[in-house]
């Protein structure tokens, strides 16, 4: 799934995934080195997968006994049918930016899940808009356990830990049409991220694959020069420096998962306490007990990635007008924002 946008393929019924083995893998049956590396599978299903010649090794089918060995290249394609789970409505507050007949703009807090999946069925935004909102338009989402869901009024999301403008469409028309802008960006997204180290060009652009990291398939990795990976463009403009870390502008000129972490990280700037992406560690600064402890009482306040969808510039999907959306930095982001303006 995008960062931004849903991608297509999530509702294919097969899921292909692409390993190459480390160098140092000891020699161990396929099938269980698989349940180690794909996310939400069982042992049965990999091993019916080998029965069904759906797992290649250097190109070459193999049974679920077979052993990997280092630098084998790995190619498993899944299938199952999927099953419907039903979305409960839950009194959740959220907060509306904008509201008319045709499209609702919602500033999502940090720490709520965009849409119910694997491991997280409750408390999401959707859970919430189903409470809030009566017959919104629905397609279908492919989750990576393989259950159908139901994705009502939703084009696009941002991550759990990311804060910002999410637009929700109201009808059947609108829904397609918004969807439309987003596959044909005939729109402007801007975020805010807080990133370790300065960067010395005032701004740039990071052309770079991003795909499902090959030995990680739960987090995302860049592939540059390399055809793995989808296509991704990010603009980066630098708004203040300060002593460590960076304030910067970004614009996505393609929406995938992870987009701005991946890129940023691929420029050698991971965003602060970004956990999965190693920004939750000291990167630059002072080895001192005063210097540590300032950090950390940064990561305190600002328990997430330091980064924020602060706005979103769309056409309206039924009037002939240009929607300019917004949301102010969150009390976090700017807490913290403003220790390193004073540290500085």
């Amino acid at each position: 799934m995008s960062e931004d946008i849903i991608d297509i393929e999530e509702k294919e019924l097969f899921e292909n995934h692409i390993i190459t083995v480390d160098k140092g893998q000891a020699l161990l049956r396929i099938d269980k080195f698989l349940m180690q590396r794909v996310a939400n599978t069982t042992r049965s299903k990999i091993q019916n997968a080998c029965d069904a010649q759906s797992v290649l090794v250097n190109g070459k089918a193999v049974k679920s006994n077979y052993k990997v060995k280092p630098f084998d290249n790995i190619s498993v394609l899944l299938h199952s049918e999927p099953r419907e789970i039903d979305i409960i409505a839950e009194n959740i507050p959220i907060e509306i930016v904008f509201e008319d007949d045709y499209l609702c703009v919602i500033n999502k807090k940090p720490g709520m899940v965009v849409h119910p999946a694997y491991g997280n069925y409750t408390g999401t935004l959707v859970n919430a808009l189903m409470y809030h909102f009566k017959n919104l338009p629905t397609s279908k989402t492919k989750l990576s356990n393989n259950k159908l869901l139901d994705r009502p009024g939703l084009v696009h999301r941002i991550d759990k830990n990311t804060s910002g403008i999410i637009i929700v469409a109201k009808t059947e028309v609108a829904m397609i049409k918004l969807a439309k802008c987003f596959f044909d960006r005939t729109l402007n997204r801007q975020y805010i991220a807080l990133v370790w180290g300065t960067i010395k060009e005032n701004e740039g652009t990071i052309n770079c694959n991003v795909g499902r990291d090959l030995r990680n398939r739960k987090i995302m990795a860049p592939f540059p020069n390399s055809d793995i990976g989808k296509h991704a463009i990010t603009h980066y403009k630098v708004i203040e420096r300060f002593a460590f870390v960076t304030l910067v502008e970004c614009k996505l000129e393609t929406g995938r998962t992870h987009q701005i972490r991946i890129h940023m990280k691929h420029l050698g700037h991971p965003l602060f306490n970004d956990a999965e992406y190693g920004g939750d560690k000291i990167l630059k600064g002072h080895n001192t007990a005063k210097y540590k402890q300032f950090v950390q009482n940064c990561f305190d306040i600002l328990p997430r990635q330091a980064l924020h969808a602060k706005n979103l510039h769309i056409p309206h999907p039924i009037k002939d007008t240009l929607c300019q959306f917004e949301s102010p930095l969150p009390n976090d982001m700017s807490e913290v924002i403003e220790k390193w303006r004073a540290y500085s």
